[in-house]
């Protein structure tokens, strides 16, 4: 219990007083270091456009290490499969409910590897769909329709799910969207200006709620 009230003490402090990204490395053999160019773009957008002043330069954190506790944002991304342990899954689990939040965006095929790790972390909650009400959508940009749709690998909707903690989202899943293709260099995959403008305001929505939740 003290350990823990000293991880939600160091996390409140952190995120008063710095803002800072970092990729959450996970086990699986799951590319965890996809879209490399990803974060770095969507730090600069936000730090030109909504004010924040986040180091350029996104971090790498291990599931397990106590060092996630030093970043109010997580992010995660990849393809394939992901596979939490147990200590992984308690040292996540005390992050998220002490006030840390993490965005797993589905680069494609992710969905039910992370859904079953999830329930390590979890076993009581399942992810819920976020309905295009919810603040996430409603922030610095407005997204009437919920999730905007970057690329279209099977063709489904996008759908934003979450998970909750005493009524204060602290997990976002995007699925069927591809937000991190959307923030890569614009040679990567040459998605037009307007499709990498609403991946990144999607993004910069994301990033504020996080501050301010």
């Amino acid at each position: 219990m003290k350990l823990f009230l000293t991880f939600s003490f160091s996390l409140l402090v952190f995120s008063l007083f710095a803002q800072d990204l970092a990729i959450l490395k996970y086990k699986g053999g799951g590319d965890w270091y996809g879209n490399p160019t990803a974060l770095p773009n969507l730090i600069s957008f936000c730090n030109k456009n909504i004010s924040t002043k986040i180091n350029p330069k996104p971090q790498t954190v291990e599931v397990g290490s106590p060092d996630i506790f030093q970043f109010p944002i997580l992010y995660m991304t990849g393809h394939g499969n992901v596979f939490f342990s147990e200590t992984d899954a308690e040292n996540l689990k005390a992050y998220l409910i002490s006030g840390g939040f993490l965005h797993i965006d589905d680069n494609y095929g992710m969905k039910p590897y992370i859904t079953e790790a999830l329930k390590k972390v979890f076993p009581d909650k399942d992810l819920v769909e976020l309905p295009t009400s919810h603040a996430i959508f409603n922030l610095e940009y407005k997204f009437p329709n919920g999730l905007p749709k970057i690329h279209e690998h099977d063709g489904k909707r996008p759908q934003a799910f979450g998970l909750f903690h005493e009524d204060r989202l602290m997990l976002l899943f995007t699925y069927e969207s591809d937000l991190g293709d959307g923030w890569e260099d614009p040679e990567i995959h040459n998605d037009p200006a307007e499709v990498r403008d609403k991946a990144l305001k999607m993004g910069a929505n994301i990033v504020k709620y996080a501050f301010e939740n």
